[in-house]
């Protein structure tokens, strides 16, 4: 099942490349550049539309819709309850990232209100985050959480049944599961916890991801589970790239984003680490 996985999830990859999906991304403040950078590097096209004007419009014009909860206004919510009415309505996949859920319970009410309304394709969270939304208590520190937790599988499954969706939970080694199958990625690079917005980059790579993996569907349903183990090995392969070239965190961003932009299927066909 592992090749097969891996095998999708490079097909996803390079579909990024070939469409050039538009992500459509309402996301925090601190990180705005950041995810409209990556997106470029990885071969997409980023659109950073939180106007409650146009949420709606924009996101049915859209390839999928990136929603980061970071630095939430009640503006930016009503924005993205829109944004998300709209894209299910035009059948755009919906990518969540639940930023700072474990310390800020606000946080989990405004993911299951999308989720009641909308449907969500894929959370993307770091391990505290996704044990928070799961109902299980962890250790978190602001919007981080420490390294591997005990219980995430489990957890994490559970996540993905209740929400009907594919949950991808970031650590030392990273978590992805439909809720029937799970995926770990021991891909790896430390210095991706020295730099501001490395998780909401991901989430926004998740967000091309899924709109490749929707453009290519074969079958009535696009590979989810295939869309957010293309965004996490890519992130993770970049991320060991750029710390052989860079071991500073300055530096490192640079490299990041100059390893994205040369990441491939065959990358992820040739380092990728995944159990099943």
């Amino acid at each position: 099942m592992s090749k097969q996985l891996i095998e999708d999830a490079a097909k996803i990859l390079d579909a990024v490349r070939e469409h050039n999906p538009l992500v459509d991304c309402i996301t925090n403040f601190v990180t705005v550049n950041d995810c409209a950078n990556i997106l470029l590097a990885f071969g997409a096209s980023p659109a950073m539309c939180e106007s409650l004007d146009d949420a709606c419009a924009f996101a049915r014009i859209s390839s999928s819709l990136y929603i980061n909860i970071g630095t939430y206004t009640k503006e930016k919510e009503s924005a993205s309850v829109e944004a998300a009415l709209g894209a299910r309505l035009a059948g755009v996949p919906i990518v969540l990232d639940p930023v700072g859920c474990g310390a800020i319970p606000r946080g989990i009410n405004i993911t299951r209100h999308i989720h009641e309304i909308a449907g969500i394709d894929i959370i993307k969270g770091n391990m505290g985050e996704i044990m928070a939304l799961a109902g299980v208590q962890a250790q978190v520190k602001g919007v981080d959480s420490d390294g591997d937790i005990a219980g995430i599988e489990e957890a994490a499954r559970k996540l993905a049944q209740q929400y009907s969706c594919v949950v991808a939970a970031t650590g030392k080694s990273d978590v992805i599961t439909d809720g029937q199958r799970l995926v770990r990625v021991s891909n790896n690079a430390a210095m991706l916890t020295k730099i501001t917005g490395a998780g909401c980059m991901l989430g926004a790579l998740c967000g091309a991801t899924a709109a490749a993996a929707n453009i290519i569907k074969t079958e009535t349903k696009a590979d989810m589970l295939g869309a957010a183990l293309a965004a996490v090995l890519a992130m993770c392969l970049a991320g060991e790239k750029a710390a052989e070239k860079a071991q500073l965190p300055g530096s490192f961003r640079v490299a990041l984003i100059d390893s994205i932009y040369t990441i491939s299927g065959a990358d992820i066909l040739e380092r990728g680490k995944i159990e099943c």
